[in-house]
């Protein structure tokens, strides 16, 4: 399952740069969903395929990534295994990720799940519009037969939205403004992890990091977003994504009457003030 880019002349940032120049030249990069252009997961299924997107890295190299993925009414794939393993968020519509005899078991927005490399499984989509954000920390990301099925030791999650637990505060990100929420999602050995916040009707705040990899992608509600390196304010609907390399104060405010909710992979501890 899980790019081209149409990125308006005031973003700075090259993806052709190394971390270690990145952290000294670049600051920061915004992508609003509305400037993204899409292409095919399979590229030769043509329409056939899932719509697809690199918000950052590459998805056909030896490198992390973050993806936006589409699907059609109906969707359901065959049967098939990925090289690697992949993490993946609804942002909108229903989506179905498991074992090929399962049953259904729809998840909606919000909803989280972890495919594990080398699993036997099938993905289905269910409304008239679903979009997904999928991440790898290695690629490429391939689609394999079956027959190739192997065992790395993970086990699957789905998780559905209701299930989440949120918190108020946790060792890795601090909360100083109220009624901020945020669940823990995952956490590697490599010092990275990804979480997921929700912030209230009226918040006016900022996302405070000094991470060498801060990446932040809306996954829910649209959020108004300026920083020191994009003066002008920006309306972030769904599948927008924001990125920082160092000290950073990201300000956003949710104008909107509903909850926004934002998911955030960073190497470092965050606040939110």
């Amino acid at each position: 399952m899980t790019r081209l880019l149409n990125i308006p002349t005031f973003l700075l940032v090259s993806a052709i740069f190394s971390p270690s120049v990145l952290a000294e030249t670049v600051t920061s990069k915004v992508v609003a969903a509305s400037d993204i252009k899409w292409g095919y997961l399979n590229p030769l299924r043509g329409d056939k395929s899932p719509g697809a997107a690199d918000l950052w890295g590459n998805r056909t190299s030896d490198t992390a990534t973050g993806m936006l993925v589409r699907f059609k009414k109906g969707f359901e794939s065959p049967p098939h295994i990925h090289n690697i393993t992949y993490r993946g968020i609804v942002i909108e519509g229903l989506m179905h990720n498991d074992d090929p005899s399962a049953a259904k078991m729809w998840m909606p927005a919000g909803s989280f799940w972890t495919q594990p490399a080398g699993e036997d499984h099938t993905t289905a989509a269910n409304t008239e519009t679903n979009l997904i954000y999928l991440e790898i920390d290695s690629g490429p990301y391939l689609v394999k037969p079956s027959k190739e099925k192997f065992d790395n030791g993970e086990r699957p999650l789905n998780l559905h939205r209701d299930n989440m637990v949120w918190l108020n505060n946790s060792a890795l990100v601090d909360i100083n403004a109220n009624g901020v929420k945020l669940t823990m999602l995952w956490e590697s050995t490599a010092d990275m992890n990804g979480s997921m916040i929700k912030l209230p009707a009226g918040f006016e705040g900022k996302i405070i990091t000094n991470a060498s990899e801060f990446r932040a992608v809306v996954i829910a509600g649209s959020v108004d977003y300026k920083s020191k390196d994009n003066k002008t304010v920006q309306h972030l609907s769904p599948g927008s994504y924001v990125e920082s390399s160092g000290k950073m104060s990201h300000e956003i405010t949710n104008s909107s009457n509903t909850e926004s909710t934002i998911y955030i992979r960073t190497n470092s501890k965050y606040q939110v003030k």
